[in-house]
């Protein structure tokens, strides 16, 4: 178990942290490039100004987490369950938030440009400053 460990600033691109228990975790600033979360509990974790790129959130619980300033540009977010996360001025350019759960999820001013937001209930979600209209899929 890694419950609230503090990996600020560390370098964990291609860590396979599948299955991981980082609940309550630090890892702001954190290098998570082409590293695999899938399946990982990042519930409550900050993960402000981390590097994220090619990353596999496939179905991790980011619920209650701090993504706000997160380069997410091309993350796949598939299935993860995002409530009540802060994603404020995150860059979600292309990102896969697919079946996501964003209930109660802020979005402030975060760019989503040709993010997926299919099967999503976005009734919710905080998109205050954000351009819907680049957002693919974008129904409430």
């Amino acid at each position: 178990k890694l419950r609230k460990i503090n990996l600020s600033w560390a370098d964990l691109s291609k860590a396979d942290l599948s299955g991981a228990d980082l609940s309550g975790a630090t890892l702001n600033g954190a290098d998570l490039s082409n590293a695999d979360l899938s399946n990982a509990d990042l519930s409550n974790a900050d993960l402000s100004a981390t590097k994220i790129g090619e990353l596999a959130f496939l179905r991790t619980n980011l619920s209650g987490a701090n993504l706000s300033g997160a380069n997410l540009s091309g993350a796949n977010l598939f299935g993860a369950d995002l409530s009540g996360a802060n994603l404020s001025g995150a860059n979600l350019s292309g990102a896969d938030l697919s079946e996501t759960d964003l209930t109660d999820t802020r979005f402030l001013y975060a760019i989503l440009l040709n993010a997926d937001l299919s099967k999503v209930d976005l009734s919710t979600a905080d998109f205050k400053g954000v351009n819907k209209n680049d957002i693919r899929n974008f129904y409430v």
